[in-house]
């Protein structure tokens, strides 16, 4: 059944309501007069594939971290997992397994659907992971978006970065514009930040 608000979601009676409108994907109804907001095609997408995570540039996106806006949604799916047929909207998937794949990830209740989405840190340390995939500088631009916007703290991106392996690479970036912003002290566990 969809949200109170209209929202698309799957439904098992779809006799009660009309077919989505054009650029929907196949099986999730909502009512005429809803209006699709921001974040619609994120709730579509894990309505239909439940295995799949909101991640990398959608996750920056969701998270305000990020000027730009992704032309498709990116999700994140289990290696030994099935691809999603889904057709709309566009997606773009990366693969992870064990840690890497299920820490860091946040439900967010989006338009009535449980909406698995990487937080902040993780989005980050992961656009440093898989900067092949989106850009060196959507990365960085991520990393200092982070730390100005205090959605994350320098010790938060730094497990993240061990979960993903990506410690050496973030490292330098991290102490360049964390120091100035949160004045903090490197060490062999992490960053601890003194005020």
């Amino acid at each position: 059944m969809p949200a109170p608000n209209g929202s698309p979601a799957v439904d098992r009676q779809p006799h009660a309501l009309l077919p989505a409108s054009a650029g929907r994907s196949r099986g999730v109804y909502s009512l005429p007069d809803y209006e699709p907001t921001r974040h619609t095609d994120l709730a579509t997408v894990c309505a239909r594939s439940r295995n799949a995570t909101i991640c990398l540039l959608s996750a920056l996106d969701f998270h305000e971290l990020s000027t730009q806006i992704p032309h498709a949604v990116w999700i994140m799916i289990d290696r030994s997992g099935r691809r999603p047929k889904i057709d709309q909207p566009p997606i773009h998937i990366v693969y992870a397994s064990g840690e890497s794949l299920s820490a860091g990830v946040e439900k967010r209740e989006i338009e009535g659907v449980e909406v698995p989405v990487t937080a902040p840190a993780k989005t980050v340390a992961d656009c440093f992971k898989y900067r092949d995939h989106v850009g060196q500088d959507v990365a960085i631009e991520a990393l200092r978006d982070c730390l100005l916007q205090r959605k994350a703290t320098p010790n938060d991106l730094f497990k993240m970065a061990k979960v993903d392996r990506v410690t050496g690479t973030i490292r330098p970036y991290l102490e360049a514009l964390a120091g100035p912003l949160f004045a903090v002290r490197a060490s062999s566990r992490g960053y601890a930040v003194t005020r």
